[in-house]
């Protein structure tokens, strides 16, 4: 039997959304990557490379949720172990690539009296005077700049001070929420949140140094089964247009 004319356009239109929905990749990033990645995902659509369908979160959940199956073909970890660990549970493939290394800052929103002092000393004293009344982090369990941020309160002797005023993120994101909305008087967060203009009319923030903590060694991995457009945006991502946007958004680009 022939299809009228207006049958066999429903057919064409069909088969053309199809392959739109197949060319759109499905990628898990760090929360920390939340201003970053959309500038990344549309200069690599500006080039022709295809859609992408983001979803933001601590790298721990995320690695746990592409274990148990999560449909992600691209993961960009904050945790290089958590990505390593899914090549070595066979959810990955080998090698995967570093994208950046990340930096941590000490956040203070505008009307708080806490210093923003590299150093973390007037952070204590401000949980004695009463200055500081929480400190927003994302959770060490699972987010890397959490454990990145407690590392540095404990090498900075200030740890004892702060830990019973600390509020836990799910993710930087949260925390980040956390500290802005005048939840918490403090932040220990990603410096790669601070190159938004909204975060820097909510406040101030210095870089700490990175000897108070383990370096952030981010790194991306192609989940098993993963489409031509989610290999297509990590080759864009480590090339010198990808490589000069995370730097904007202050990660150091690994050689």
């Amino acid at each position: 039997m022939r299809l009228p004319r207006l049958g066999w356009l429903a057919v064409l239109a069909f088969s053309l959304l199809a392959r739109v929905a197949l060319a759109q990749a499905n990628v898990a990033a760090a929360a920390d990557l939340r201003f970053a990645m959309p500038e990344l995902a549309a200069a690599f659509a500006r080039a022709g490379g295809g859609k992408l369908q983001v979803s933001f979160g601590s790298s721990g959940n995320f690695r746990r949720q592409i274990d148990e199956g999560a449909p992600f073909e691209l993961f960009f970890s904050a945790d290089e172990a958590y990505a390593d660990a899914l090549i070595a549970d066979d959810r990955a493939l080998a090698p995967g690539a570093l994208y950046g290394i990340g930096r941590i800052v000490l956040f203070v929103p505008r009307g708080s009296a806490v210093k923003t002092d590299a150093t973390l000393k007037d952070l204590a004293s401000a949980a004695s005077d009463g200055r500081l009344a929480r400190l927003a982090i994302a959770n060490p369990e699972h987010a890397p700049y959490g454990r990145a941020a407690r590392e540095a309160l404990q090498n900075a002797g200030a740890y004892a001070s702060v830990q019973d005023k600390l509020v836990l993120g799910e993710n930087v994101g949260q925390a980040a929420r956390f500290a802005t909305s005048g939840a918490a008087q403090a932040g220990i967060l990603p410096l790669a949140l601070m190159a938004a203009p909204e975060m820097a009319s909510l406040g101030s923030h210095v870089v700490l140094d990175q000897s108070l903590h383990a370096p952030l060694r981010q790194k991306a991995v192609l989940i098993e089964g993963a489409s031509e457009t989610a290999r297509r945006f990590l080759d864009f991502v480590r090339s010198p247009n990808g490589a000069g946007i995370l730097a904007r958004y202050g990660f150091a680009v690994p050689r």
